[in-house]
């Protein structure tokens, strides 16, 4: 059964190679892309749930914002430290759950890319109620006005993914969560996690956002690496949110 130290077993093993993933190739244009959509300016305060290793954030604050980064993993925040070190910039990093964290302070913007928090379940985490917990954190940590951008998992390709025998043991059609073993880490010596991961349809993102008093100005396609402004399509692997706290 996964839990939330599985995630964590994850991703100890999986923070020193990270940043070899092929979507992590377009942090710069993707920093362009939030800088413009969430009208960030320097000075202002950003809050990136499930940093990683801190590849937005690090470019952020390179950028002139002052970056709050939490994530669950120590080993993932120890490469951001490195990355924040060698670009010669302060950012503030975290190690916390993001259903659990309790902001200090509040945001101009918040950030949660990539699965760093958001979609990832533990074994006895409800596949509902420990997302719409992030979001709750979100809207109490953004000032009035404030922006957030979310990417979430596509559930319209994992059903179109699975074949019918999959949907019994890999793929649950009423919680929309998938199921599964990765190996992580050195090849020689591979660390196996099991996973829980939630998909997501645009509907059920916009009543969640509504639900915690965050107003939505936008859901579509967004892939990491593959980032813009455009209509769902059915296979792409992630959906993009922008959102607004009246």
């Amino acid at each position: 059964m996964t839990t939330s130290s599985e995630w964590a077993r994850f991703f100890e093993a999986h923070a020193p190679v990270y940043m070899n993933n092929v979507f992590t190739r377009n942090t710069l244009p993707e920093v362009d892309f939030l800088l413009e959509h969430l009208r960030l300016c320097p000075g202002m305060r950003l809050l990136d749930v499930g940093c990683g290793t801190g590849r937005h954030s690090v470019e952020l604050a390179r950028r002139g914002l002052e970056v709050t980064g939490i994530d669950l993993s120590a080993a993932m925040l120890a490469q951001a430290h490195k990355a924040a070190a060698s670009a010669g910039v302060s950012c503030r990093f975290v190690e916390a759950d993001a259903a659990r964290y309790r902001p200090e302070g509040s945001f101009d913007a918040v950030i949660c890319l990539c699965e760093g928090a958001f979609c990832l379940l533990g074994g006895g985490d409800d596949p509902i109620d420990r997302d719409l917990n992030i979001l709750r954190m979100v809207a109490a940590a953004l000032v009035p006005g404030g922006r957030f951008m979310l990417t979430a998992l596509s559930a319209a390709r994992l059903i179109r993914a699975y074949d019918k025998p999959d949907f019994a043991n890999r793929f649950d059609l009423r919680t929309l969560v998938e199921t599964g073993t990765h190996e992580v880490g050195n090849p020689q010596s591979p660390v196996r996690v099991e996973t829980r991961e939630r998909g997501y349809v645009a509907t059920e993102i916009e009543l969640m956002c509504r639900t915690v008093g965050l107003a939505v100005d936008h859901i579509g396609g967004g892939t990491a690496g593959n980032w813009g402004i455009r209509p769902i399509d059915p296979d792409e692997y992630e959906l993009m949110l922008l959102a607004h706290k009246p």
